[in-house]
């Protein structure tokens, strides 16, 4: 690759359990988007549409030509719906980087959407159709659905390491309390450690607000061409490195390990290297990590390579990952805070750290100074796949 691609605007919906269709929601990101981009629809060469389960959700297929006619486009060389559960709104955005970065296309729309939220009547139907992510005919058959599966994690790791109730309680205070001040979010409001103790059990030692939420919304990114970024505007992430890791182990019960997440240690080292990062606590200023449950964020800080094996726990207690500490950590107020609908997430990860480089974030959880390197972070299924971007605001 000769050249690599740069985010220059994007749209982003207001998440939680909207009145809205999964069409309203694709609409109201897009507009955004164009609204904040130096690019018009006409310009748009590529479309990469990313949801997991609009067929059940929604009832409805065949959704990226459905965006391009929402959205005015008319699609020339390139069009596709990803699908990578939890990880699929940073699948398509890696999609529309090597299109782009290959030289086929010069101007790509990402966009993320999911309607989750179903009639009460429906519930039953929402819940079993998340156990879909995992191997529904042996991990879903025997009871393991995501909040039983990072049960086991955080034990182990508790068992392990001695991580404390209390440490994954400190990462959920962090951030709900950044998501108070995300007017995006599903969850607008300030915590601490005892409120989240207090919630209600839901898979020991997981209570309720170490849990992130079942959410309707959406997000979008404008991609264009190194070359054409700097034509363009002066204020840009360019995308600097990408990488993946699966280890065969879609059934929870081949795992690896159920403390630790290798194949987040190689997904980071691609991207590092790729980056030339070689010391990513000293280098990297922002994060967005994948916090669908306490415990993640916490084997995320120690398997990304930030800390030593087991002190996850104290990276967040000791306050390494707040705002003003070695790595900014979902200053969005990730999953915990924003909700988690599958294919929007990992694109308001990456809108996240655009508008913290250019400044184009609530004071109350802007990362101090002037934040020139980031990274998203994105975990699917049984945290079988990792996916792992490093972000800059100037890749020289």
């Amino acid at each position: 690759m000769t050249q690599t691609a740069a985010i220059v605007g994007g749209g982003h919906t207001r998440w939680g359990k909207r009145q809205a269709t999964w069409k309203d929601l694709a609409q109201e990101a897009g507009k955004e988007a164009f609204d904040d981009a130096p690019i018009t629809p006409d310009d748009v060469e590529g479309l990469f549409v990313s949801s997991v389960q609009p067929e059940r959700f929604a009832f409805q297929s065949h959704v990226a030509p459905l965006v391009a006619e929402l959205l005015g486009i008319d699609v020339d060389s390139m069009i596709a719906r990803t699908e990578l559960a939890c990880a699929s709104g940073q699948a398509a955005l890696r999609y529309a980087w090597l299109a782009i970065a290959a030289g086929k296309l010069d101007v790509a729309l990402v966009v993320g959407v999911e309607k989750m939220n179903l009639p009460d009547e429906h519930t039953e139907e929402m819940q079993s159709s998340m156990t879909n992510v995992v191997d529904r005919e042996f991990d879903g058959a025997n009871g393991l659905n995501a909040p039983s599966y990072f049960s086991l994690i955080a034990q182990r790791h508790m068992h392990e390491y001695g991580t404390t109730q209390e440490q994954l309680a400190a990462v959920s205070e962090k951030n709900k309390t950044h998501a108070a001040n995300n007017p995006y979010a599903q969850f607008q409001k300030e915590i601490d450690v005892d409120d989240v103790l207090e919630s209600y059990p839901i898979a020991p030692p997981l209570n309720l607000f170490d849990c992130s939420g079942i959410t309707d919304g959406a997000a979008a990114l404008v991609l264009v061409s190194e070359e054409k970024a700097r034509e363009l505007t002066d204020t840009a992430a360019y995308i600097t490195g990408s990488g993946q890791s699966c280890m065969a182990s879609n059934s929870i019960n081949n795992l690896p390990s159920l403390s630790a997440w290798p194949q987040a240690t190689v997904a980071a080292e691609k991207a590092y290297e790729q980056a030339g990062i070689d010391d990513p606590v000293k280098e990297l200023d922002v994060a967005e990590i994948h916090d669908c449950f306490s415990i993640s964020e916490i084997i995320e800080y120690e398997d990304l390579g930030w800390v030593e094996k087991g002190k996850g726990g104290r990276f967040v207690e000791e306050g390494r990952s707040a705002l003003d500490g070695d790595i900014a950590v979902n200053p969005r107020g990730g999953l915990l805070g924003c909700g988690h609908p599958l294919g929007a997430t990992g694109i308001s990860q990456a809108l996240e750290i655009y508008r913290q480089f250019i400044g184009d974030i609530p004071p109350e959880r802007r990362v101090p100074g002037s934040p020139e390197t980031g990274l998203i972070h994105n975990l699917s299924g049984s945290a079988s796949v990792h996916s792992v971007m490093t972000l800059a605001r100037d890749p020289q």
